[in-house]
């Protein structure tokens, strides 16, 4: 009879979690598959599917400990959840009416922000704000945006690909975005100017901060920024190892799966660069509050 009553009691916290994804599943079914149909199939979009995953991952588990958490109190905010839930379903319409993906994608956040003050109140989603700034980072920008971002990246990355190849005694040489080394001319293209990686990174980043839960704000921020050189280094580095692949082992090596899986380790690379910066930030602040308190 006890053991009944529990997972009934279960089952009514369980509930409003289980029609609220159901419900954001069927509204945006068809927005997520042509997404991966067409945006998310491209390199400066492939961090999309990463982000949805890991912001689904976020919101099951922050919701399990606000349903073990007795001190989370669920007073549902009528009057301002139908004011957010409504405003997100408008922009969901007018980006699914005008094929706009940053309304269409972007819509999904108040969506989900004002049904959850309509089930469970302002606390509960105080408790839930790191997963709703998550999703940001999966919304896909409009085609000038990006443009205007990648040029200057693309320009940077060939400029010190050139200048540390040559140091390092390569015949290479630059047009642009376009390096020649050897008998092979490589253009620099978007997915390797760094965008997507920078999105990425600086997505996983902030998760991992999340995550560790750092006491320190401005450790929080000084590792947040420097994501970014970490990401240009990471891309500068692919950049000047797939140019040293197409001069060793030809073209096909260097534009075949040589290719990804550079991408995919450099990446692996980035993190642990991340993970190595956060640990030295970590030893600095320690040796700092020793020599304080001496």
């Amino acid at each position: 009879m006890i053991q009944d009553r529990t997972q009934v009691g279960a089952l009514k916290v369980l509930l409003p979690w289980m029609l609220l994804f159901s419900g954001m599943a069927f509204v945006y079914a068809p927005t997520f598959i042509d997404l991966f149909r067409t945006l998310w199939t491209t390199d400066q979009n492939a961090h999309g599917p990463i982000v949805l995953a890991v912001s689904i991952w976020f919101l099951q588990f922050k919701a399990r400990q606000i349903a073990s958490d007795p001190t989370i109190k669920v007073e549902p905010a009528v009057g301002l959840g139908w004011g957010v839930l409504t405003f997100g379903l408008v922009l969901y319409v007018l980006g699914r009416s005008q094929a706009f993906y940053l309304f269409e994608v972007g819509s999904l956040i108040p969506v989900l922000a004002g049904t959850i003050l309509l089930l469970f109140g302002k606390a509960v989603l105080k408790h839930l704000w790191f997963a709703f700034f998550f999703m940001f980072f999966m919304i896909p920008l409009p085609g000038s945006i990006i443009d205007a971002m990648t040029q200057p990246m693309k320009i940077a990355v060939s400029w010190g690909a050139e200048h540390l190849l040559y140091e390092l005694g390569y015949p290479v040489a630059r047009n642009g975005v376009i390096l020649t080394i050897g008998q092979y001319q490589l253009l620099v293209a978007d997915a390797c100017a760094g965008l997507n990686s920078l999105f990425t990174l600086e997505a996983l980043g902030l998760l991992y901060m999340n995550v560790m839960r750092h006491e320190s704000a401005f450790r929080n921020v000084l590792l947040a920024v420097l994501i970014v050189p970490i990401s240009f280094a990471s891309n500068l580095i692919r950049v000047v190892v797939l140019s040293l692949i197409t001069f060793h082992l030809g073209d096909e090596a260097g534009q075949g799966f040589l290719h990804g899986f550079s991408g995919m380790v450099l990446f692996i690379t980035a993190l642990l660069l991340i993970i190595g910066v956060d640990s030295l930030l970590r030893a600095i602040s320690a040796r700092w509050r020793q020599t304080k308190t001496a």
